[in-house]
């Protein structure tokens, strides 16, 4: 098998790289990377070798001899490389900076304010306890759908930019995920939450989802 990915059950990166893998119905070799067991695995001097930045997912071709480290570019490179069955980021120039736009709502100005290095960082340095730490990740959660929300206006359908899946909804779903965890009443966003439950009822999206993978829980 020559792709492989090394992720985390409940990494939202790792997430959106499974459900792009899966839209693209390729069959790939998942190699756990437990972030929180012996002080993090994404810290060991072999995981380094594969990803310096120490973090998940990382993208293996083996075939093409090509890894990559960040979800977007790794999505983006899939999508090249498998046009078919469907394209992920339009062809249109117009289109596709649209649904880039959606996508960096979320990977880049939300995701990254409540992953794990930040909230151990307000634990460890700044004494925040449990509740503090879900107080920050919740605001930053709710301050980003608010954003998103009112940009989806425009253009959403069934999907985030109409009726056809896109990179959007890739990022769009396991950040959705992430806001259920802490505590956001999601059913105010209501473009949010309609993707969102049509984005579950396609198996691609299912099957990638934290709970069906095989480290789940450990």
């Amino acid at each position: 098998m020559s792709l492989k990915l090394y992720g985390y059950w409940r990494s939202s990166a790792s997430y959106r790289v499974r459900i792009a893998l899966n839209l693209k119905a390729l069959d790939f070799e998942y190699v756990p990377v437990h972030l929180v067991k012996n002080g993090g695995e994404q810290k060991s001097e072999t995981y380094q070798q594969l990803n310096p930045s120490k973090l998940v997912p990382t993208f293996v071709d083996t075939d093409a001899d090509i890894m990559l480290n960040q979800s977007l570019a790794i999505i983006e490179y899939l999508d090249e490389k498998y046009p078919k069955p469907n394209r992920l980021i339009p062809e249109h120039a117009q289109d596709r900076a649209r649904v880039r736009m959606l996508a960096y709502e979320i990977a880049c100005d939300t995701q990254p304010l409540a992953n794990l290095r930040v909230l151990n960082k307000l634990r460890d340095e700044f004494n925040a306890d449990d509740d503090a730490v879900k107080s920050w990740a919740k605001y930053w959660i709710e301050e980003g759908f608010t954003a998103l929300e009112r940009k989806l206006e425009t253009r959403a359908g069934k999907f985030a930019y109409g009726y056809q899946v896109t990179l959007a909804d890739v990022c769009i779903v396991p950040q959705v995920y992430n806001a259920l965890r802490f505590g956001v009443k999601t059913e105010q966003f209501k473009l949010i939450s309609k993707i969102y439950d049509n984005c579950l009822a396609l198996e691609a999206f299912e099957k990638a989802m934290p709970e069906n993978q095989a480290d789940a829980h450990s």
